[in-house]
């Protein structure tokens, strides 16, 4: 049901969002050709996603936030697409593992992290005392505890249009392909 757009056949108003993802990736994703349809959600992701790059968090635990959201919506392209950026940035096999299997992670301040995301997921935000003294006990910040939130709403806005326009995983990422378990 859902167009995969080219920017000949997108809206005028997504052509250069488009542009620049395509300009920054080396090609233009079955997501963003899927979101294109709407302009408003398409810039509006992309604008969450550059103000979640610019939080505190570092790009691991950025990644970590993203993962507990797109696994916890099962967003399978969402998946690939963060296991790639997961090995672009060096990180170990078996961190990247244990996120796709969303299994505890061996390091505890990336653990408390990934608790606490899917903590704030669970109680819509309504994390009691004790689970955020856990997470601000890892040497997070209450400003970090903000910036999760930031991610969280980022990458719900992604993970939940990816699937409802069943966004296929591109050839570029055939390699990092995740299925439920």
């Amino acid at each position: 049901m859902f167009v995969d757009h080219t920017l000949e056949t997108a809206p005028p108003a997504s052509r250069r969002a488009m542009t620049g993802v395509s300009e920054k990736m080396g090609y233009l994703p079955a997501p963003v050709r899927r979101l294109a349809e709407s302009p408003h959600l398409l810039d509006g992701f992309l604008k969450l996603s550059a103000l979640f790059e610019a939080t505190t968090l570092d790009p691991v635990e950025r990644e970590v936030v993203i993962f507990a959201v797109a696994t916890r919506n099962s967003c399978e392209v969402c998946v690939a697409i963060h296991t790639a950026k997961l090995a672009a940035l060096g990180a170990a096999p078996s961190l990247v593992a244990a996120l796709r299997e969303q299994r505890p992670l061996d390091d505890e301040r990336l653990e408390a992290l990934r608790v606490f995301t899917l903590e704030v997921i669970a109680t819509a935000g309504a994390v009691d005392d004790a689970a955020l003294r856990a997470f601000l006990e890892h040497g997070f910040t209450t400003r970090n505890a903000l910036e999760v939130v930031l991610g969280i709403g980022a990458y719900t806005t992604s993970t939940l249009a990816n699937r409802l326009t069943r966004a296929p995983l591109d050839e570029q990422l055939a390699d990092f392909a995740w299925r439920e378990s």
